[in-house]
């Protein structure tokens, strides 16, 4: 059975747990925005499913799936061009996690180093879910027969397993049903860095607020965590190959090249031999103009939670016309009755 090319469709998602930061929006939303503007149908999915693999206040929960779909909204994602939703609203969903997670291959899962360094030492008290999600993950993409997936670093090996499961479905069943999803990596500052410690990537759980930009700041927090940032005191070089032993550095540079929309390469041929106080009031500028809109923009959404529940529920009605006869079919090949 062969089936007809695939259509292109880029598939992501981000799980609601709160604190959305810079390096939510560079590596992820702003990235989002300007791909659902590439002529490719885009699908952009709040995958609360996947937050409860490690437990959740029910009502915090709830404000940080609304504030995400804010958060995505505010940073130009058009629920008119996209597809916006919440994962648990689209059954189809865990339901093909299931047949994935027939699959899928134990060893493949255990070769996972993410659950290792989210279960730690304490493996054996770790949800099954934890354990087991990146089926549900390959179910979030492949129910969509998503082509491209937006991933950063940290996610590769995850795309990687959804390609294996796709490969081994489609062989079992003598198919070419699902697509092997391609990875999309790309520009400066995919991976944005703590404030305080550039080694070390930029994250809502911190216990310092000062090492993040979170994206409901204001212009003057904005400002004040750009300028207090860490550095060192030698001036910017004029090549980039002198940022490779300067993490703080090179974590600032990378900012305002995704920020303005401009190569790494460019920037420093713009602001070499800048000393730092010369630096970080144009980075200051540049980030409170891209980033307090944004926040501004959120806080109006989150005043009617009715329109952003209304949002999602349309969005979820576009995502299962899509999801459920891929899934019927899925059934189909694997022999349920009544597919």
């Amino acid at each position: 059975m062969t089936e007809a090319p695939f259509t292109p469709r880029v598939f992501s998602g981000i799980q609601p747990s709160g604190g959305l930061t810079l390096g939510n929006y560079l590596g992820a939303l702003k990235r989002f925005a300007q791909a659902q503007d590439a002529g490719v149908e885009t699908i952009y999915c709040m995958v609360d499913l996947h937050a409860i693999t490690v437990w959740q206040d029910p009502e915090k929960l709830r404000h940080a799936t609304r504030e995400l779909c804010a958060g995505f909204i505010a940073s130009g994602v058009d629920p008119e061009k996209s597809i916006l939703f919440n994962q648990s609203q689209v059954a189809e969903h865990a339901q093909l996690a299931w047949i994935f997670n027939c699959v899928a291959r134990m060893g493949w899962m255990k070769r996972m180093t993410q659950f290792k360094d989210k279960a730690g030492k304490n493996a054996e008290n770790a949800s099954l879910g934890l354990f087991g999600y990146p089926a549900l993950m390959a179910a979030d993409i492949l129910i969509y027969h998503a082509t491209h997936v937006p991933v950063g670093e940290d996610q590769k090996q995850h795309l990687e397993l959804t390609r294996d499961i796709a490969t081994k479905f489609n062989h079992d069943y003598g198919v070419d049903f699902f697509p092997i999803t391609e990875p999309v990596i790309e520009g400066a500052a995919t991976r944005v860095m703590s404030l305080r410690d550039g080694s070390k990537k930029m994250s809502k759980s911190d216990p310092s607020d000062m090492s993040r930009i979170n994206l409901t700041d204001n212009a003057d927090t904005i400002a004040k965590k750009i300028r207090k940032a860490k550095t060192d005191p030698e001036p910017l070089p004029s090549e980039v190959v002198g940022l490779a032993e300067r993490p703080e550095a090179r974590n600032l540079i990378n900012i305002y090249a995704a920020l303005s929309d401009q190569s790494v390469e460019q920037v420093m041929r713009d602001v070499g031999g800048k000393a730092f106080s010369e630096f970080k009031p144009m980075l200051a500028d540049l980030a409170v103009a891209q980033m307090s809109p944004i926040s501004t923009e959120m806080s109006r959404l989150m005043q009617d939670q009715a329109e952003i529940d209304r949002v999602l529920a349309e969005g979820a009605g576009r995502a299962r016309a899509i999801a459920a006869p891929i899934l019927r079919k899925t059934y189909e090949i694997v022999g349920m009755v009544g597919a």
